[in-house]
Formats: structure tokens, C-alpha cells, sequence
């Protein structure tokens, strides 16, 4: 599923792209997604302009002037730009025509995505309520492990699964739990509210690392994500312990282990992480 750093990746490749054209129309290919693509989508946007694109936690927010999309890439959306003499393929469900020949389009063979309107009536879509902070882009490393400190008391969740949560803060996602608690040597499996402020510290500095590594290597590539000119991530080519079971663990030696919490799989060394 991409995370915050390939939506970060998506969102540079196209922001600056878009900006200031006209979309000429939408087409609309597969009208249900994980929630089903508003009908007003082509008569709203028609003749509209793009403005800025924007990043919250996982989600797109692609304004106009007429009202910001709301787009989720779920787990096996990407958006590309191109021209109208590229075949269009299967699983393209959303395209924007816009001016100067040009072409956004949104594929997602698992069609687990969201394409929708950010605002209705004036109030923000419930996706976007409740989210906690952006772990990079403007909080300290300090003011993070502070937050997660304090959030964490009394709660007996496991580490991996309290960094998932998107209340206590926004897109960390599953590879990049497991890669941040190797590197401040935490194993994800421990309850969060043992956890000390000091680590909690240390935690926040390497999720942040992290996430910037990442996208600085355009996120990570499994199986479906590409950036917008449909090239993959890189970020894989540094998985210390991620996908790495039954490998050495670099800083100590040890094997690397997998186990299933919550019916997803964490990634530690036993050796080293505690």
C-alpha cells in the first residue's frame, strides 16, 4: 500500500505539472472504487484550473478553483501524466484531459482507491477529521517523540501497530514502523506504553530519517507503485530488516526475525532490538 513517502513522491511529480492548466473534461471508466466516484466529477471540473497539490497523512488534496479533490491511492493506485496517444490500459479509471495535450490519469488494478470531493457542505471529508501530526515536514524531532510519549500512556497496544494508527500520527505505514524501531533498536512488538520518553525520542528522530530516506528515494516499490513518470521507488534497495527474515541483522549479527501481529507481518532482530 503506498504510504507517506510515495504519496509524497506522487505529489511532487505532478504538483508542479498541473498547476495552472485547464482540465478540458474528466472521463470517468470505472465509476466504483472504494467509494464510488461522485457523478458531478466532469461537470465541476470542466473548464476548471488547477491550483496547488497538497499532502495530508496519505491522502492527495489536488485544489481548483472550483473545490479540491480528494484522492487515495489505496493499495495499488498511482497517478501519471502523459499524452493522449498512450494506449490506455486496463485498470486506468480516472482520466483529466487537460490543456496543452497533456494527461492525468488514475490507475489502480485493486480499485481500493478513493477519488473524491474533499469538502461537502463546507465541512472537511471524515478521512480527513481526527488525523494526528505529519512526522515530517514541520515537527521537531523532540516536539514527535513528545507527542508519542504522551499519547502512548496507559495504552497497551504493540509499537507497530500504535505508529499505524493514524490518529497518533499521520502515514507512517507498516515498512517504515519496522524500519524506524530497528534503527532506534525498539522491538515493534513491545506495548507502546513501556515504552520510555527517551526512547520515544530517539524513536521519533529515526522515524523521520526514515521517511525523508525515502522519499528522497522516490518510496518504495513491492509490487505496484511507480512515480508519475512510471519509474519505481528505491527505498527497498535499504530494507535493513523489512521482507529481510532469516537474514543477518547489519549491526549485530543476529538473524532477522518475522512474526504476525494484528494480521500483518513485523520484521526485528532479536539480537539488538529490545
Amino acid at each position: 500500500m503506498p504510504e507517506l513517502p510515495e504519496v509524497e513522491t506522487t505529489r511532487r511529480g505532478i504538483a508542479d505539472r498541473i498547476r495552472g492548466l485547464r482540465i478540458d473534461s474528466v472521463e470517468v471508466r470505472r465509476p466504483r472504487l472504494r467509494l464510488p466516484i461522485p457523478e458531478d466529477l466532469n461537470s465541476r471540473l470542466e473548464g476548471a484550473e488547477w491550483r496547488e497539490t497538497r499532502r495530508r497523512a496519505k491522502f492527495l488534496l489536488l485544489d481548483s478553483n472550483v473545490g479540491s479533490l480528494l484522492i487515495h491511492l489505496g493499495m495499488s493506485g498511482s497517478l501519471r501524466i502523459t499524452d493522449p496517444t498512450q494506449e490506455l490500459r486496463k485498470h486506468d479509471h480516472v482520466i483529466w484531459n487537460l490543456q496543452g495535450d497533456r494527461q492525468l490519469r488514475y490507475h489502480d488494478p485493486r480499485r481500493f482507491g478513493i477519488v473524491t470531493w474533499a469538502e461537502s457542505a463546507g465541512e472537511p471529508h471524515p478521512l480527513l477529521r481526527d488525523l494526528g501530526p505529519e512526522p515530517i515536514g514541520g515537527i521537531s524531532a523532540e516536539d514527535l517523540g513528545e507527542h508519542l510519549y504522551q499519547q502512548s500512556r496507559k495504552r497497551k497496544k504493540r509499537l507497530r501497530d500504535y505508529l499505524l494508527d493514524g490518529r497518533v500520527v499521520a502515514g507512517v505505514g507498516n515498512i517504515y514502523a519496522n524500519e524506524a524501531a530497528w534503527r532506534s533498536g525498539i522491538r515493534p512488538d513491545r506495548a507502546c506504553g513501556r515504552i520510555s520518553k527517551d526512547r520515544y525520542l530517539s524513536l521519533a528522530g529515526e522515524i523521520q530519517r526514515v521517511l525523508q530516506i525515502a522519499v528522497d528515494k522516490g518510496g518504495t516499490t513491492l509490487r505496484d507503485f511507480v512515480d508519475p513518470e512510471g519509474q519505481p521507488g528505491y527505498f527497498q534497495h535499504t530494507f535493513e530488516v523489512y521482507g529481510q527474515e532469516g537474514e543477518e541483522c547489519s549491526r549485530c549479527g543476529g538473524e532477522i526475525t518475522r512474526d504476525v501481529v494484528s494480521q500483518r507481518s513485523i520484521f526485528f532482530c532479536r539480537g539488538c532490538q529490545r
